[in-house]
C-alpha cells in the first residue's frame, strides 16, 4: 500500500494509462527472455552466451546494423496491416497473403513494363500496383466481415493459403523461367527497375518506405478526423452507427490501406531482394509483422522500434547455429515466446493498482 502511495504521487494520473501501457509490454518482453534462457539451457546453450551472440549478430557492428534494418524494412510494413485495422477493433492476420498478393504484383507490372520505360517509372509502377492489389486483398476480409459477419481473423488467415497457393500454381506455370528447374521461379525483372540500396549502405530503399509508412500511418490515425472517427467506430460500434458514422466506409478503407503496407512490402522484396517472383518471398515477414503490431500496441510509430529489435533477433539465426549448435529456427521459438508473452499481458490491463486514475485519498 505504501508503494502504491508512493507510486501516485510521483506519478500524474494522466501519465499513468501510458506507463502502464509502456510497463506492460516491457514486462512481457523480460518474462520472454527469461522463459526463452531457459529453453537455451535446457537445449545444452549458455543463455548469456546465446543473448551476447544475438546481441553482436544484431547490434555489434555497423555491418549487423545493416543487416538488421534491412530485415526491418518489411516488417514496418506488415505490421501496419495489422496495426491500422486494431484501431477499428478488427483484428486481421492476413499479412503474409498481402504481401505475397503485393510482390506477386510487382513482378508482373515489372515484366510488363520493364525495358521500354525508364526504370523509375516502373519502379513507381510496380508500387501502385502493390498498394493496390494488396490493399484489396485485405479488404475483401473487411468486406466480408462488414457485409456478411465473416469473423476477420478467420477470413484473413485463410487468405493467407489462397495467395500461396495462387503464387506456388503462377510460378509453377505460366511465370515460370525455364531455367531455374530445382526451384520454380519467374522471370527476372528488369534491372533497370530493381530497388537500389541508400548511399554507401547495403541498406535498400525500402528502409524508407516503411518509416514514411508509419510516420504517415500515424498521423492519419491521431491526427485526423478520419482517424478520430475510425477510433471511435473500433471503441463503440454502435454509438458510432448512432452518431451517424459510416462504419462500413471506414471498415473498407482501413482494411485497404493496411493491405497496401503490407502489398508495398512484398514490393520491395521483390525489386530489393528477390528481383524475382518464387517460394522465397514467403518467409514469415507477414507473421512477424503481427507480433511486431501487438508488442507495440499496434501505435504505428512504436512499430519502428519493435521492428528493429526483431530484425535483429532474425539477424542472428546464423550465428545461433555456428556458435551454440542451436537450430536455425531457434529464432521463431524465440518469437514464438514472445508472442504469447505478449497476449497474456493484455489480461493485465486494468488489474494493477499503481496504474489506475483514481484520485489519492490523501488528496
Amino acid at each position: 500500500m505504501a508503494l502504491t502511495t508512493s507510486w501516485r504521487r510521483f506519478a500524474p494520473r494522466s501519465l499513468r494509462p501510458s506507463l502502464e501501457s509502456v510497463a506492460l509490454p516491457v514486462g512481457a518482453m523480460l518474462a520472454a527472455l527469461v522463459i526463452f534462457g531457459l529453453f537455451c539451457a535446457l537445449a545444452g546453450a549458455n543463455p548469456l552466451g546465446v543473448y551476447g551472440s544475438i546481441y553482436r549478430a544484431a547490434f555489434g557492428s555497423w555491418s549487423a546494423w545493416q543487416n538488421t534494418l534491412i530485415r526491418a524494412s518489411p516488417l514496418m510494413l506488415t505490421a501496419l496491416c495489422t496495426a491500422l485495422p486494431a484501431r477499428l477493433g478488427l483484428v486481421i492476420i492476413g499479412n503474409e497473403g498481402a504481401l505475397v498478393i503485393g510482390g506477386l504484383a510487382a513482378v508482373l507490372t515489372g515484366l510488363a513494363l520493364g525495358g521500354s520505360l525508364p526504370g523509375n517509372t516502373v519502379l513507381l509502377a510496380m508500387a501502385l500496383a502493390s498498394l493496390v492489389a494488396g490493399g484489396l486483398w485485405i479488404m475483401a476480409a473487411g468486406a466480408l466481415r462488414h457485409y456478411r459477419g465473416v469473423n476477420e481473423t478467420i477470413s484473413s488467415l485463410l487468405l493467407n493459403y489462397v495467395a500461396i497457393a495462387l503464387l506456388n500454381h503462377l510460378v509453377q506455370g505460366p511465370l515460370r523461367d525455364p531455367a531455374f528447374v530445382s526451384k520454380p521461379s519467374s522471370f527476372e525483372i528488369d534491372p533497370s527497375a530493381w530497388l537500389g540500396t541508400l548511399p554507401t549502405t547495403r541498406i535498400h530503399w525500402g528502409l524508407v518506405y516503411g518509416l514514411v509508412a508509419s510516420a504517415v500511418a500515424y498521423i492519419l490515425i491521431q491526427r485526423t478526423t478520419f482517424g478520430f472517427a475510425a477510433r471511435t467506430a473500433g471503441g463503440n460500434v454502435r454509438a458510432a452507427r448512432i452518431a451517424g458514422l459510416p462504419v462500413g466506409q471506414l471498415t473498407l478503407a482501413v482494411c485497404f490501406l493496411a493491405g497496401s503496407c503490407a502489398g508495398l512490402a512484398g514490393m520491395v522484396e521483390v525489386a530489393a531482394v528477390q528481383r524475382r517472383l518464387n517460394e522465397s518471398i514467403v518467409s514469415s515477414y507477414g507473421y512477424a509483422g503481427i507480433l511486431v503490431a501487438f508488442v507495440a500496441r499496434h501505435n504505428p510509430l512504436a512499430t519502428v522500434l519493435v521492428s528493429v529489435l526483431l530484425g535483429g533477433i532474425l539477424a542472428s539465426g546464423g550465428i545461433l547455429q555456428r556458435a551454440h549448435d542451436l537450430p536455425d529456427a531457434t529464432v521463431l521459438v524465440f518469437q514464438g515466446i514472445v508472442f504469447l508473452c505478449v497476449l497474456y499481458s493484455e489480461s493485465l490491463y486494468g488489474r494493477f493498482a499503481i496504474f489506475q486514475e483514481q484520485a489519492d485519498p490523501s488528496v
